[in-house]
């Protein structure tokens, strides 16, 4: 049961990490680009050139950690023995 356990938690909470980061990486990259909305249209284009890579990063590393553990987190729950 230890094995399955440990699969599971991990299982949980790298998907979990992995989708968190992406999720998260797309609201950051929304968030960011909005600076960017009242400039001309070719500036506007290099602020979003300027901006997408920071945003990116900064968004998935967020939502990597969170994710991972929350997941962990879950798993946890998930497969705990029930106490008699």
């Amino acid at each position: 049961m230890t094995k399955n356990r440990i699969l599971i938690c991990t299982f949980l909470a790298l998907s979990s990490g992995f989708l968190g980061a992406y999720t998260s990486g797309q609201i950051t990259i929304m968030l960011h680009s909005q600076k960017c909305q009242n400039q001309p249209w070719g500036f506007k284009e290099m602020c979003n050139t300027w901006m997408t890579p920071g945003a990116i990063w900064q968004g998935s590393t967020a939502g990597l950690w969170t994710g991972t553990i929350l997941g962990a987190f879950v798993g946890g729950l998930v497969t705990r023995q029930a106490r008699n």
